[in-house]
């Protein structure tokens, strides 16, 4: 289990921010002599969306790429402004969720193509959007769609290549959705983090984590006394049907709540936001999770 903070410092921040400033941004982006298309993606969830839409003819660099390494607060690298300055297309999640990003492509310049998926999604952004859009699998669709256009554009020789990798690829994601339109209906569940909420809601899974809970986690700030209280009794008094656990936070309420649930016989059902170690495949990962959440909820 990985224990990881939620939220940088300002102090954080301004030493990204000079050791971007000292990287430079004069690199100009090149094709490779192996004629692969470089793209640089935010975290490894949508660089896997990359390559399964480009397949073996672009080279993919993901920033996050472990899960130990944290999107809300990871400080950029040189290598990081280096491989984004070199890049032929971007993509990342956009909302402030991988703001990282945002500032080292701004320090290289912009003028790259960029697909950012929250722009992509059509989304309106309120003060309550849920910036983890990677899972939400229409906006995932989209995205691909949109990166096909792209490397299209860059390399029209494989602008139907590309074309045909996405559909496939939508084609399977279709697959879940119908399979995620399965899930027990009317169910309920209390969440650590609101990580998994957009899947929660496609399958009809209500969410019945107090709202306070989930502003303060999501905000990084001191959960409410009431708040974990109320938590705590909907799963002590089996008042929901599953804990759903985001396994890459561990924190002493977190493993209060776990604990709680396994004495109450509630199935905890543990769900990630970058990929889990050695997995590279989008849908293999989501429809693991799927799984995951229907057995635990066809048991209650």
């Amino acid at each position: 289990m990985t224990v990881r903070s939620r939220w940088a410092s300002a102090a954080t921040l301004a030493m990204a921010a000079a050791v971007l400033a000292a990287c430079g941004a004069g690199a100009a982006s090149s094709t490779p002599a192996d004629g692969k298309i470089k793209v640089v993606a935010s975290t490894d969830v949508w660089g896997s969306v990359v390559r399964a839409v480009g397949g073996d003819d672009v080279s993919v660099t993901s920033i996050i790429d472990d899960p130990t390494k944290d999107p809300h607060d990871y400080e950029v690298q040189p290598k990081d402004t280096a491989a984004v300055a070199g890049a032929q297309l971007l993509v990342s999640n956009g909302i402030g969720y991988d703001d990282f990003f945002a500032k080292a492509t701004a320090t290289v310049g912009g003028g790259k193509p960029s697909v950012v998926a929250f722009d992509v999604s059509g989304k309106q952004k309120t003060d309550d959007t849920n910036e983890h859009v990677f899972y939400d699998l229409p906006t995932v669709k989209k995205v691909a769609d949109k990166i096909a256009a792209d490397l299209g554009a860059i390399d029209a020789s494989k602008k139907a290549a590309f074309d045909a990798n996405a559909k496939a690829f939508d084609g399977k994601l279709d697959d879940l959705i119908a399979q995620i339109g399965k899930l027990p209906a009317g169910k309920k569940v209390v969440v650590t983090e609101p990580v998994a909420n957009y899947l929660l809601a496609a399958g009809a899974i209500a969410d019945a984590t107090p709202k306070a809970f989930e502003e303060a986690v999501e905000a990084g700030t001191d959960i409410p006394v009431a708040a974990v209280a109320e938590a705590t009794a909907l799963i002590a008094n089996r008042q929901v049907d599953a804990l759903v656990n985001n396994a890459q936070t561990e924190t002493d309420l977190t493993n209060q709540l776990k604990s709680k649930a396994a004495a109450a016989g509630i199935p905890v059902v543990d769900v990630t936001e970058t990929l889990p170690a050695g997995t590279t495949d989008y849908v293999g990962w989501i429809g693991k999770e799927v799984d995951a959440l229907s057995k635990a909820l066809v048991k209650q």
